[in-house]
């Protein structure tokens, strides 16, 4: 959102603009200037650690229920068992975290997904290992992340205020991301060199820096907020907080929208890969691995912007429909892998700017339930879009589901952004100087720009 009236807003819908309304500034910051807190520095080194093992952890659970039962289908059913909770019980996990003091919560949901890890470790080292063991603890796993996940994405306000809250959600991403180059790659020497049970029994382990991280905290340096109390109806009156605030009802809503059908990468681009270019698994590799480059790259530019501003959102979110356009009618594989970097990079606009905006624009008594409603949607949308986007693909082939996904992105950010202009008071103004220009000004300031009749 905007640090200023008139034509340099957002279509922003609130009269209480959000860098303003908690002391930031529009101006760029330094790339890594949340690292100078202490508590946040802990934070970040216990989470690339931590994330790295995750995304071990990720390619060898696929890898061993593929080897147990030499079916893709119940590699699916194993992600689902790790999203139905977060469907099923995201919001209830939301009230909660609101409920709770931060730090002890991620104590414990941490500690019961190292426990988990190291169980499933020991039963795949011991040979003992069933599929059935595989899908309880992918259960297991995304019922603590009901909790860990709004947890985590709450604390870091409390870790570093709002000053600093742009540029550490986007070091997080970029945190996240790296670790999903580097986890994979480790996974695999893991698995082809010892077994998939060490994987699993270094990510248990690598929760230890997360953990350690925690418990080294000054809590005298994080900044409190207000929990909620414990009552009746909390879940419904974060649903009515939301619904009555509309930069953070349309973001959530736009955020649904490309999550749904333009997310759904493993979709698009494993079809690319075979049935397009006829590259395999090398040229999938390829793409996800430039994706996760341009991702990087996108979280740490998102990092140097001091505000998160709704204008952006709608741009990133364009963007990023438009260069999935542009990759679907690709005719050279070379071509459309480059396009791989900035659709990573928009992908990530679009990511940190919706978790800032969103944090920012919040009340702290509930936040943990407005990140668990943004969560729900943003995780639950690629598995209920997936069969969708997959029988388009499969139908019509790769280029035209692609094209889809990017087209109803575009769409969304296209209708979302006139209301957001509409309620923040903004009409859209086309002048010519120069060139055509094509902006948003106040509607007071459109009519007087209009010529007399």
């Amino acid at each position: 959102m905007s640090s200023g009236p008139g034509a340099a807003s957002v279509p922003a819908p609130d009269p209480h603009d959000t860098a303003s309304a908690h002391g930031t500034s529009a101006t760029k910051t330094s790339m890594f200037s949340s690292l100078r807190i202490r508590n946040y520095r802990l934070f970040f080194l216990g989470q690339a650690v931590s994330n790295t093992g995750t995304w071990m952890q990720r390619i060898a659970q696929d890898w061993l229920v593929l080897s147990l039962t030499g079916s893709s289908a119940a590699v699916g059913i194993t992600t689902a068992l790790q999203f139905l909770p977060m469907l099923l019980f995201g919001l209830y996990g939301g009230v909660l975290v609101d409920r709770l003091r931060k730090r002890p919560t991620l104590l414990v949901t941490q500690t019961a997904m190292a426990l988990t890890a190291l169980a499933l470790a020991a039963l795949t080292l011991t040979g003992h290992v069933e599929v059935w063991h595989v899908y309880l603890a992918a259960f297991a796993v995304g019922l603590a992340t009901v909790v860990d996940n709004p947890a985590r994405q709450s604390f870091v306000s409390e870790l570093v205020g709002p000053g600093q809250l742009q540029n550490a959600v986007s070091l997080n991403s970029a945190n996240f991301q790296s670790a999903r180059l580097v986890g994979p790659a480790v996974a695999g020497l893991l698995i082809t060199g010892v077994g998939t049970g060490w994987a699993f029994l270094l990510n248990g382990l690598s929760f230890v820096a997360p953990l350690a991280g925690l418990m080294l905290m000054r809590a005298r340096d994080l900044h409190a907020v207000e929990r909620a109390p414990r009552g009746k109806g909390q879940l419904r009156e974060g649903l009515r907080y939301v619904a009555g605030r509309p930069e953070l009802i349309w973001p959530i809503v736009l955020v649904g929208f490309i999550g749904t059908f333009a997310f759904n990468f493993p979709v698009y681009l494993s079809a690319f890969a075979d049935d397009v270019f006829h590259g395999g698994a090398g040229a999938y590799s390829l793409f996800n691995t430039l994706a996760a480059v341009g991702s990087v790259s996108g979280a740490l530019l998102a990092a140097r912007r001091g505000t998160a501003r709704l204008r952006l959102l709608i741009i990133g979110a364009l963007a990023f429909g438009a260069v999935e356009i542009l990759a679907a009618v690709s005719p050279a594989l070379w071509m459309f892998s480059l396009l791989m970097i900035p659709l990573g990079l928009f992908s990530m606009t679009v990511n940190v700017t919706t978790n800032t905006s969103l944090q920012m624009a919040t009340d702290p008594a509930v936040r943990g339930r407005v990140m668990a409603l943004y969560m729900m949607v943003f995780l639950g949308g690629s598995p209920v879009g997936a069969p969708i986007v997959g029988w388009i693909t499969d139908t019509y082939g790769a280029r035209v589901g692609f094209a889809t996904g990017g087209a109803i992105a575009v769409l969304a950010a296209t209708v979302i952004g006139l209301i957001l202009a509409r309620v923040g008071g903004l009409r859209l103004s086309l002048a010519w100087h120069r060139g055509p220009r094509v902006r948003f000004v106040p509607r007071d300031r459109q009519e007087a720009l209009a010529p007399a009749a």
